[in-house]
């Protein structure tokens, strides 16, 4: 008996139905590995970022997610190189999707209790994503934004449903916009945090600040970047 078709679930219902005490014996996901490429590159490696967005609310299997991964890695080894990209998925599997099994063997209906009893064991997982949802997201320099947008291009087909691939306006990973991540960083404001970035303040009780963190005005207003 082969798998049944993931266009039974595609449309999101109902609450979600996460793995739990009361919820046992669910299979593992097919995805294991969420981030690929040069994942342990500072913050400054990267500049760029290019995201594939979920146009459509729906469920995404995991089996989905896997397949576009792997499409989306192959494509930037074979034309970027390893080190010149940081791949990550943004979405993870956790919604328990269930089936109740019928038989279809001779002899069947004598076995089978048809509706009596149909809420199903546990068959798989996906993921529950929003219109606007962030799926997939490449990181890379200047020079390969053109190979990662086909990249992920490529990893579009594995996914029922519309998405869209956007060019970000921040810097990498980060949520500050590039031209303001240049000035702060200019400025001594930005602290490297691997992946991410921390954006220095000047809240606080002056005692509790270590040595060269000490601004006179903040760094953003009302989430309204300030310079001087």
């Amino acid at each position: 008996m082969g798998r049944r078709p993931f266009r039974c679930y595609r449309q999101t219902k109902g609450k979600p139905y996460p793995k739990s005490r009361y919820v046992r014996s669910v299979p593992d996901p097919k995805i294991r590995i969420y981030d690929v490429g040069l994942k342990r590159a500072d913050v400054d490696t990267f500049p760029h970022c290019v995201h594939l967005i979920s146009w459509e609310m729906g469920n995404v299997s995991s089996e989905a997610l896997e397949a576009a991964r792997i499409a989306a890695n192959k494509y930037m080894v074979k034309f970027g190189g390893k080190e010149s990209y940081h791949l990550r998925v943004r979405v993870h599997p956790y919604h328990v999707v269930r089936i109740n099994k019928m038989l279809t063997c001779a002899g069947a209906d004598r076995l089978q209790t048809g509706m009596r009893g149909a809420f199903g064991k546990a068959y798989g997982l996906c993921a529950r994503v929003q219109i606007g949802q962030i799926l997939l997201s490449i990181r890379v320099r200047e020079a390969q934004v053109v190979t990662a947008k086909e990249a992920l291009r490529r990893a579009k087909f594995k996914f029922a449903g519309r998405q869209k691939i956007v060019v970000g306006r921040n810097w990498g990973f980060t949520p500050y916009p590039r031209a303001d991540y240049v000035e702060w960083k200019q400025d001594g404001r930005i602290e490297s945090k691997g992946v991410h970035a921390r954006l220095i303040g000047n809240r606080g009780p002056l005692s509790a600040r270590p040595e060269g963190e000490f601004f006179e005005k903040a760094a953003r207003d009302c989430k309204l970047p300030m310079h001087e």
